[in-house]
């Protein structure tokens, strides 16, 4: 079993930055496709950017430029660095492993950004 577990958010004016982090139970790095995902009320929950073994990188259109993802394999940890938010990228985000070698996915219980003047 992986354990995933988000922080980070918070409420930041547009044009800030936030850092979030998502804390894995276990190394699980080079067996998965780590992934942040968002979530707004009413809304379908959308791919953000994800991150896999090698540290290859892929990016929504909306956050490209702006987003970075990033992983500590030492610290099992999966960073993404959030740079001139705007009102737009306020939504619940979600850190997901996905183990295809195990075909398992993991979630983690979500973190708040709201991004308001």
């Amino acid at each position: 079993q992986v354990q995933l577990v988000e922080s980070g958010g918070g409420l930041v004016q547009p044009g800030g930055s936030l850092r979030l982090s998502c804390a894995a139970s276990r190394s699980i790095f080079s067996v998965a496709v780590m992934g942040w995902y968002r979530q707004v009320p009413g809304k379908e929950r959308e791919l953000v950017a994800t991150f896999t073994n090698g540290g290859r990188t892929d990016y929504a259109d909306s956050v490209k430029g702006r987003f970075t993802v990033s992983g500590d394999n030492a610290k099992n940890t999966l960073y993404l660095q959030m740079n001139s938010l705007k009102p737009e990228d306020t939504a619940v985000y979600y850190c997901r492993a996905d183990l295809g070698v195990y075909r398992v996915i993991y979630w983690g219980p979500g973190t708040q950004v709201t991004v308001s003047s």
